[in-house]
């Protein structure tokens, strides 16, 4: 039986971050494109199809919200998942608002990702336990 490999684009300028986001999600068989700015990811969004894409909000070049904005206001529906340090009410419900689909603050752990009902969307059932 084969698979489909879900493809991810993940939106983060923390390095340390990224790194880890790719690795576990590559364990769960998910192919991982990252864009370390705003900029680039909302190229990559709107030009190439992704089953979801993990947005953090404060980027360098461009807001997140903004990128989520103009990922609602295109044709094709990708659920996004915001990944960010801003974890105040307001701002949750401001990025639900604005179309987010799911909403986690960091610091957060690999298993609330997977968890996490954007990443259901994307066909994720669970993540292998780490070892030690």
């Amino acid at each position: 039986m084969r698979t489909v490999q879900r493809e991810i684009l993940l939106v983060e300028d923390n390095k340390e971050i990224a790194h880890l986001v790719m690795l576990h999600l590559g364990d769960t068989g998910m192919r991982v494109t990252h864009a370390a700015g705003g900029n680039e990811g909302l190229q990559r969004a709107l030009q190439q199809t992704f089953d979801l894409v993990i947005l953090d909000l404060m980027l360098p070049d461009i807001d997140g919200m903004e990128i989520c904005r103009a990922i609602r206001n295109s044709d094709d529906y990708t659920p996004v998942m915001m990944l960010t340090a801003r974890s105040s009410e307001l701002d949750r419900v401001l990025g639900l608002e604005i179309g987010a689909d799911d909403y986690i603050s960091k610091p957060f752990s690999i298993r609330e990702l997977v968890a996490s009902p954007g990443s259901k969307r994307c066909c994720v059932a669970s993540i292998p336990a780490p070892t030690v």
